[in-house]
């Protein structure tokens, strides 16, 4: 076994030439505790990978360290999530495969790497921003779901409702309805600094840690239509000069029991015990477009906590899913996981892998307001 151990002090520089990484180059010389300034936001999340906020996203140049390290043909990511992977190995022109049990997940995902007619979208969009300067009817409350009425304004609900019920016509409705749940995020009635995990909706002023001043409940959600609008062709454009027309397969499925093709290589973040409810914190998503949920299949939900019973649950759900991985990866075919792995439930040995080496990295750079250290290890397996 192979061990880097992080560096919190952040002795040396760490490394960001990545289109300099090849077959061999030593990854456990690379210092990859990142700080802002290496790794700026807008790095981290540039063009399509901030199309809309994701909770447990890992940072794309990770990925591409991998995918120019190991230079696959072809990628899978059993648990894609916001398709950090799927994106990576388009602009390297590496066919990939990514599924997720979340449909809105894979509707990120899918939105993401799509190809557009930069032509349309524009026409498009600006015919959505121009439709948002009309006055509208009121809805009645037997539109909203109770969640709905909860954590938004009358207002925010007949803005968000007037752009849903434009879309279906439109060519990418698809992206469209992604712009309308982003629009949805920041229209909630809630603080400005707990847009991550909100507790009960503010409809009074309050005092914002954010800003360190009065801050007031948001009472329409037009301005952030508009404004994601924007923003979302914007991005669209700035990948459009980095996508390629390698394929992209995104699957809505359990990564346990669906059948994938042979692949090069693995690389994925899945969910960690106990942490994150995928399907909840996107909640308004689902109620918005009427999108099933799968929340009950869902690994290592924060609602089923981290003690023993969680930790062995996922666990034995985490094998399924990796012992389906033995027969999609090729014969001594890398698997790349992406976990803090803190209850020390990934053992190569027992996953039936052999380990290559385990790298471990601090992680300070994330979106929301954290308080206390967070540690990573990617582990990299090979097939036997």
């Amino acid at each position: 076994m192979y061990i880097v151990s992080y560096n919190p002090t952040y002795v040396g520089i760490p490394f960001t030439e990545f289109s300099t990484i090849d077959e061999n180059t030593d990854l456990e010389n690379l210092n990859l505790n990142w700080r802002e300034q290496d790794l700026p936001e807008r790095v981290r999340t540039k063009h399509v990978h901030r199309l809309h906020p994701y909770l447990g996203k890992f940072i794309p140049q990770l990925v591409e360290i991998f995918l120019r390290k190991y230079r696959p043909n072809s990628v899978l990511d059993p648990f894609c999530g916001c398709g950090t992977t799927l994106v990576q190995a388009n602009e390297l022109g590496i066919k990939s495969i990514g599924c997720d049990i979340s449909i809105f997940n894979c509707m990120i995902s899918k939105v993401k790497t799509d190809k557009y007619d930069l032509s349309i979208l524009q026409s498009e969009i600006l015919e959505l921003i121009n439709k948002l300067k009309f006055e509208y009817p009121y809805h009645s409350e037997n539109d909203f779901s109770d969640y709905l009425k909860t954590w938004y304004s009358q207002k925010s609900l007949d803005d968000l409702f007037h752009f849903k019920e434009t879309l279906e016509s439109f060519t990418y409705n698809n992206l469209y309805k992604v712009i309308l749940s982003r629009a949805a995020r920041s229209a909630r009635l809630t603080t400005h600094y707990d847009l991550d995990f909100p507790k009960k909706p503010i409809r009074v002023p309050y005092y914002c840690r954010k800003h360190s001043r009065i801050c007031y409940p948001v009472k329409e959600a037009n301005k952030f239509l508009i404004r994601y609008c924007n923003n979302t062709f914007k991005r669209i454009v700035e990948f459009a000069e980095y996508r390629t027309d390698a394929d992209v397969v995104i699957i809505n499925g359990d990564s346990s029991n669906v059948v994938f093709p042979k692949v090069d290589i693995v690389i994925t973040s899945p969910p960690y015990v106990g942490l994150i409810d995928y399907h909840e914190q996107h909640r308004y998503a689902y109620d918005l477009l009427n999108l099933p949920s799968n929340d009950h299949h869902e690994i290592g939900s924060a609602t089923n906590g981290s003690g023993q019973k969680a930790q062995k649950e996922y666990k034995k759900a985490m094998m399924k899913v990796y012992d389906n991985l033995k027969t999609a990866v090729k014969r001594s075919g890398i698997i790349i996981t992406i976990i803090n792995d803190k209850y020390n439930l990934f053992n190569p040995d027992k996953f039936g892998f052999v380990e290559e080496m385990r790298l471990k990295r601090h992680v300070n750079r994330r979106t929301g307001m954290r308080k206390s250290n967070f540690f990573e290890e990617i582990l990299i397996w090979r097939n036997k």
